[in-house]
């Protein structure tokens, strides 16, 4: 996936809907792309700064990481692979680095698996897929770059197999000289790139890949025999007009019956797909559920699916170039998120890293079949140590209680609130709805902030908060009323007050959570890691992760409290809270 603004000249139309939703990424270097060039960046790094560095997400020991790319399991190992620079730490020269896990918690380093060597990738190996084939032999496809000219690079796929099938640790590939494999259209040279893991049906491999023309995002399909010589569908996979260059697409079949995931070729009559998609222009994951055409090779979403910008996304916060992979020791579905940076470009170079891993994330249908239940793996349990326990807690109008007794700033706090009524949850405000639909609960969040008095909420967690709420990071229900008698969820992850740092991109995230509330309950869920907020409402119906650098709310100088700014009490039913282990990381 490419790191270089979209120079295109947009519609007055396109740019006015645009203005609200990207207003705070401009000059930040955060949620938009990176400027920069393809040639090498060589801002070697001295010394790396450890104070914001997670315990427990995946991260490489120094320099530049972004997407995730080809997860696997392959003979007692999980592998991950991911975008990185290993000469700084902000995007450029891109190697796919290479980690191995038994349990994706814990990870060994090893030698980056792909470098640029060849003349198909000689200005850059991008993201890609693994594919398992018959007889347990994993292949890579990859973007690589071919020249910088035209702008930003010649883009075409390429693949890679291992040198040797019978070691464990993958630790050598393989270029072949018959690559690239698939070479992109003409009119999309630049714009052509992250090929899927390939699904078999029909007698044919079948992939995608992203792409665009003009505004309108598109998945080129691909079908092969033998996985060398790649044929173009006639008509694309799927498109979507207005929505930009469409990167790190991801495609998978999911069960409409219980949890289990499913491997990627599977087909049958329980079966739904996912389609998701990496939105160039606003940095945010979308997806939806839908229905694959086995004769026209075509994915139609679903009429309860919006299709675009106003679409589900795994994760509300930072959170993109996402990818899944099916494990087929625990027969799950697992999702890998590259959370970005909301740091600057010369902080980032200052403490001599940038980037890190969510933690991966089991996914599986909700029993409305319209969204997807996202929870962490329970593998992270392993790391949880001292704990402290709450129930049968009140919180009234304006009062904070203060957790205390775990680390708070490396921490699993999961909760949930009940109130006794939903009377006084305030009216929902009509003119939110002029605002674009996908940044609507955004907005909300921003305006109904943690410390705006309401009805039924603001209540929740103040995370990584100073000892006088100088700095803090709340994480917060709110619930309206609606004119024809409904309840709205809202539910917000705020970076606003989290640093008195003015240089942070510090956004309001938020998303809207559908639960039925006639039990008068709501769950929250937050992993909390020195530099990042990793929240999960409701049983994972809606997600959130914030990145964050506090300038006083850091190691022993970091509180956590519970707080009520509504004028409904919320009762803690319970409180279960844990210190975390540092988990064993390159």
């Amino acid at each position: 996936m490419m790191r270089v603004f979209n120079r295109r000249v947009w519609s007055l139309a396109l740019l006015i809907c645009l203005l609200s939703m990207l207003s705070n990424f401009h000059g930040k270097g955060v949620m938009a792309s990176h400027n920069v060039h393809l040639r090498y960046q060589t801002n070697n790094v001295e010394k790396v700064k450890q104070v914001y560095r997670t315990g427990y997400h995946f991260q490489p020991k120094k320099n530049w990481m972004n997407d995730p790319n080809a997860p696997m399991y392959y003979k007692g190992f999980y592998h991950l692979f991911y975008q990185y620079n290993p000469k700084g730490a902000v995007w450029g020269n891109i190697v796919w680095g290479h980690s191995v896990s038994k349990d994706m918690i814990n990870w060994i380093p090893l030698e980056p698996a792909i470098v640029p060597s060849k003349p198909f990738d000689k200005y850059g190996c991008w993201s890609g897929s693994a594919t398992i084939l018959p007889g347990d032999k994993p292949v890579i496809i990859y973007t690589g770059i071919i020249n910088e000219k035209p702008e930003p690079g010649h883009q075409a796929q390429s693949y890679a197999i291992p040198a040797n099938y019978s070691d464990p640790y993958l630790r050598k590939w393989i270029k072949p000289d018959n690559n690239p494999i698939i070479k992109p259209i003409h009119e999309n040279v630049s714009s052509f790139r992250d090929p899927t893991t390939a699904w078999f049906n029909n007698g044919h491999w079948k992939l995608i890949v992203g792409s665009k023309n003009n505004r309108r995002g598109i998945t080129y399909l691909y079908r092969s025999r033998d996985f060398i010589k790649w044929t173009k569908a006639k008509h694309p996979f799927h498109t979507k007009k207005d929505v930009g260059m469409w990167e790190c697409p991801d495609f998978y079949p999911i069960s409409s019956q219980g949890t289990n995931g499913l491997d990627t070729s599977t087909l049958g009559d329980n079966v739904k797909y996912v389609f998701k998609a990496s939105l160039d222009i606003t940095r945010f994951d979308y997806y939806t559920i839908g229905s694959y055409n086995l004769v026209k090779d075509k994915y139609v979403p679903d009429n309860t699916s919006v299709d675009g910008w106003a679409g589900l996304r795994y994760d509300y916060g930072n959170f993109y170039a996402s990818k899944t992979f099916f494990d087929p020791i625990k027969k799950r579905r697992i999702l890998w998120g590259w959370a970005n940076e909301s740091s600057t470009r010369s902080e980032d170079i200052a403490k001599g890293w940038a980037g890190i891993q969510l933690i991966p994330r089991k996914v599986w249908l909700d029993p409305s079949g319209h969204k997807l239940l996202q929870w962490p793996i329970n593998e992270l349990e392993r790391l949880r140590d001292q704990k402290i326990e709450l129930s049968s807690v009140k919180i009234n109008k304006g009062d904070t209680i203060e957790v205390k007794g775990i680390n708070v700033v490396q921490a699993d706090v999961d909760v949930t609130f009940t109130f006794s009524s939903l009377d006084k949850a305030e009216l929902y405000d009509k003119k939110w709805e002029n605002f674009p639909p996908e940044d609507l609960a955004k907005s909300i969040c921003g305006i109904k902030g943690a410390t705006v008095q309401g009805g039924l909420g603001p209540f929740g967690l103040l995370t990584l908060a100073s000892s006088k709420l100088e700095e803090y990071t709340p994480v917060f229900f709110r619930i309206f009323k609606t004119t024809n008698k409904k309840h709205k969820v809202l539910f917000c992850s705020d970076a606003t007050p989290s640093s008195i740092n003015k240089n942070e991109y510090k956004p309001s995230f938020g998303g809207f959570v559908d639960v039925d509330l006639t039990t008068k309950k709501l769950s929250l869920r937050s992993l909390i890691d020195h530099s990042v907020v990793e929240s999960f409402a409701e049983g994972g119906k809606t997600v959130i992760s914030s990145r964050v650098y506090p300038t006083l709310a850091i190691n022993e100088n970091a509180h956590l409290h519970l707080f009520n700014n509504g004028s409904e009490i919320v009762m803690i039913e319970r409180l279960n809270a844990w210190s975390m282990k540092t988990a064993h990381i390159n």
